[in-house]
Formats: structure tokens, C-alpha cells, sequence
């Protein structure tokens, strides 16, 4: 038996991208410091607790400006804008914190000497990861079970999201041992019966199986599924591979009995961590509250100029249980914008006036939702509200679309920082799955990354 090629699930590229930053700043500020006798240099790393408030710094305004995203990980110019929003944030945040980083020193030479090093420590290490890490080299080759009418949309919904997994060929033929090879665009349609030598021969090193249709795994499928499981390779189900590849529930691809088997996250019904994101929402409300009054008189200015109407309005939505409530927003479209019948916002609604566009794209206009927050009808982070006329809409083609409302709606969610703007029923499929996968697996750090996506979303003005 050949050895397997080696390959990075996407945990293991986010803990090396994560280990590495940090053991190469580190090292490259020790080398540097210790060779040019630079104190400051020397004093952040040899201190613990400066240099842990300098690594928690890097994480978590690394995550802001997106240097862990895989995709932009995998591009050297991306990650080069990244590593620079990155650097210069984090040196500053540091050089400003009192008391638990190095005093400054009086030569300012050293001040550019530790931006420097962290930058280009950063740098050469993320060029070196694009160039051999990110490289075809250490693709996953994969094995696709599938019927072959499904052969497009299960491929692309896989790799579009993990550049390095690769589907190299699929078997659609599960009786038939006599099937010549084929090539199908660019995937080799092969064999039952040469499936074993095939998966050694070409390094796979999982399978994937993704029909829908009873009876597929037959008795010889199931044989030589079993060499090949009792060889080391991996077997999986493709709603499973989905589903951590995507962060996304394949609503699509199970059945309609969903609701029996869909295991629902345990934080959604512990006291505790409600209790605690409760207390949290009040002082959060309380502070977006606070700032909502200090943004009204450059708000009504500007809507008197650019926005002539009312300045705030309600609308219905859908929360917890179903239940109907106000939701508080400033204005962003023109005064009676469905003067004819409810229709969903698009991407460039001529609705929509300029002032109002800023205000999605910053978020703004949903500022006084916290009113909402702080009145117990809407969580900080959940689904998004729907309108009643969509949600009966949407629910008569989606069958487990109004699973969303077993916890209440919130400002932000997992959809709103991982989709673009939702404007059809296929998007609002999309944005069940991420609503779906929030529900599924909701907990103290996933409400952290959420947070922490939206401060990228409003500082790269990708509002909606």
C-alpha cells in the first residue's frame, strides 16, 4: 500500500496559521532584540504578561481584519492588506497600553524597529504558507459516492468553499462492475469493481458518500467500502463533510423528518448561558443606546438634507415562538416604499436613498434595535427577524425554515456575517442553513466569532 499524501483538514491550517504567527513574531523579536541590544524588543517578549496582552492583541484583531480567513490566507495580496491593518493595529494598541506593556523607550528607533519586525516576521511567514502550505502539493483528494445527477452541485458546493480539497473522480454505477472509466468534464467517472486500486493508486484519502436513493450502498459497495475503511481511509457521509466544510446545515440533502433527529445545541435551554448572554445584552443595549442618542442630531441633519421623511419606522417581524413584535429602525428607504405590496430589499434597491445606503452599509440604521434587545424581543446575536408575509412565504417551500424561531432574533448572526445580501427565496435557503448551523451549535465562542465578524463587516462596509 502507498502512503497517503499529506494534507491539512481546515482546523489544522487555522491552528498552524495561529501556532506559527506567533512563534515566528516571537522568535524574530528575540533574535532582533538580543542582536541589536534593543531593550524594548527584548522586554516584550521576555516578560510573560507583555507578551501575552501582545499575542491576545494579535488574535483578536487578526480575526477583525481577517488573517485567518482560509481564503484570504491563500492569496498574497489579500494577505498582505490583511497583515498590514493587522500590524499597525495591533503595534498601536500595544504602544497605548499602559501598565501591562514596556514602557516606551526614549529612542524612537526602537519603536520602528519592533513595528518592522512584527511586520515583515508576519509577512515572510504567511508568503512562505501561500507558496508551499496553500500549494497543490497538500490538496485533499477525495472520492465522490454519488448519483450522477447530483454530480455538480455536490462538487461545487465542496470546493468553492475548501480550495484544497479536491473531488477527483466519482462512482454513480453501484451494481455494475463493468463500467469502462469515463471522464466527465473534469472529474473520472470509474468502476465498481476498480475502486480499491484506484483510491491507492491516486492518493485519495476520503470518500464521500452523497446518495439519496435507498438502496444505493449495496452488498458489494458496502465490501469494498470496508477494504477501503480497514485500509485507513476516511468515510463520510456528505451532509456530515458539508457541514463542517461550510459551517452551514444542508437542509437540502436531508429528510423531511428532520425535526427528529436535528440535534439541537444544549445552550439554547442552559440557564447558565443564557443568564450570562442576557446580562450582557442589557449592558450592550445600554451602551449601543447611549450612542444611538449621540448619533440622532447628525442622523436628522442628514435625513433632512438627503432623506426627507420620518426618521425612524417600524415594521412587523417573526420572534421567538413565532410571536410577532415591533422591530425599531432608522429610516433608509423612501416614505412609502411599499405603498403596493411587501418585496424583498435587493443589493441596489432604487428604494433605497444614499444617506439610507450608508447607513446599511455601516449598520447605523439598525442602532436602535437595541431597544428591541433591551426589551427582551430580540437577542444580540440570533437569526435575523423575517417579516410575517415572508416567513409564510418562505415556509411553504422550506419545511424547516421556521425552526429558526425556537430562539429569539437577534442584531447580528451567523448568516448576516458569512453571506451577502440576501434579495431572493434561494438566498434566504442560504441563509437558513448558517441560521440552522447557529442553532445547531450555538455557544460562548461562536457568539465571540460572530462578534467579532460583524466589527469586519462594519469596518469593510459590507452592511446590508
Amino acid at each position: 500500500m502507498q502512503k497517503n499524501k499529506i494534507h491539512f483538514e481546515i482546523s489544522e491550517r487555522k491552528m498552524i496559521l495561529h501556532f506559527m504567527d506567533v512563534v515566528c513574531i516571537v522568535l524574530a523579536l528575540h533574535v532582533v532584540g538580543y542582536f541589536f541590544n534593543l531593550g524594548y524588543l527584548k522586554s516584550s517578549v521576555s516578560n510573560w504578561v507583555y507578551l501575552t496582552v501582545l499575542i491576545l492583541y494579535l488574535k483578536v484583531i487578526g480575526a477583525i481584519f481577517e488573517l485567518y480567513n482560509l481564503q484570504v490566507s491563500s492569496n498574497e495580496f489579500l494577505i498582505g492588506r490583511s497583515a498590514i491593518l493587522t500590524v499597525t493595529t495591533t503595534v498601536l494598541a500595544y504602544f497605548l497600553t499602559p501598565i501591562y506593556s514596556p514602557v516606551l523607550p526614549s529612542n524612537r528607533l526602537q519603536i520602528i524597529a519592533f513595528l518592522l519586525v512584527v511586520f515583515f516576521s508576519l509577512v515572510l511567514w504567511r508568503v512562505f504558507y501561500v507558496r508551499f502550505l496553500a500549494s497543490k502539493r497538500f490538496h485533499q483528494n477525495a472520492l465522490l459516492v454519488c448519483d450522477e445527477e447530483q454530480l455538480n452541485e455536490l462538487v461545487s458546493g465542496i470546493e468553492t468553499i475548501d480550495p484544497h480539497y479536491k473531488i477527483v473522480a466519482y462512482l454513480s454505477d453501484f451494481k455494475s462492475v463493468s463500467v469502462e472509466n469515463q471522464t466527465d468534464g473534469f472529474l473520472k467517472r470509474i468502476s465498481l469493481a476498480e475502486i480499491v486500486p484506484f483510491v491507492e493508486k491516486n492518493q485519495i484519502t476520503e470518500i464521500v458518500v452523497a446518495s439519496q436513493k435507498k438502496g444505493t450502498i449495496t452488498a458489494e459497495l458496502y465490501q469494498q467500502l470496508l477494504k477501503l475503511l480497514e485500509s485507513g481511509k476516511v468515510i463520510r457521509e456528505y451532509t456530515q463533510l458539508y457541514e463542517a466544510k461550510t459551517q452551514r446545515i444542508p437542509v437540502q440533502h436531508v429528510e423531511r423528518d428532520f425535526y427528529l433527529f436535528f440535534p439541537f445545541s444544549r445552550s439554547n435551554q442552559n440557564r447558565l448561558y443564557l443568564s450570562i448572554v442576557r446580562m450582557f445584552e442589557i449592558i450592550i443595549s445600554i451602551i449601543g443606546l447611549a450612542i444611538t442618542l449621540l448619533l440622532i442630531p447628525f442622523i436628522f441633519i442628514m435625513n433632512a438634507v438627503a432623506n426627507k421623511g420620518s426618521l425612524f419606522y417600524t415594521q412587523e417581524r417573526v420572534g421567538k415562538d413565532g410571536v410577532i413584535f415591533k422591530i425599531l429602525k432608522f429610516r433608509t428607504m423612501i416614505e412609502n416604499a411599499e405603498s403596493k405590496k411587501a418585496v424583498f430589499a435587493t443589493l441596489n434597491d432604487s428604494r433605497i436613498t444614499a444617506f439610507g445606503r450608508f447607513m446599511r452599509k455601516t449598520r447605523i440604521d439598525e442602532f436602535p434595535q437595541f431597544v428591541n434587545i433591551l426589551k427582551g424581543e430580540m437577542a444580540a446575536i440570533g437569526p435575523r427577524p423575517e417579516r410575517p408575509f415572508f416567513v409564510e412565504e418562505i415556509a411553504q417551500i422550506m419545511p424547516f425554515y421556521e425552526t429558526r424561531h425556537i430562539i429569539k432574533p437577534g442584531l447580528t448572526g451567523w448568516a448576516q456575517v458569512n453571506y451577502s445580501y440576501g434579495e431572493s427565496i434561494d438566498d434566504s435557503l442560504i441563509k437558513l442553513q448558517y441560521d440552522l448551523y447557529y442553532i445547531k451549535h450555538r455557544s460562548f465562542y461562536l457568539d465571540f466569532n460572530i462578534a467579532l465578524k460583524t466589527i469586519t463587516t462594519i469596518l469593510f462596509y459590507r452592511g446590508q
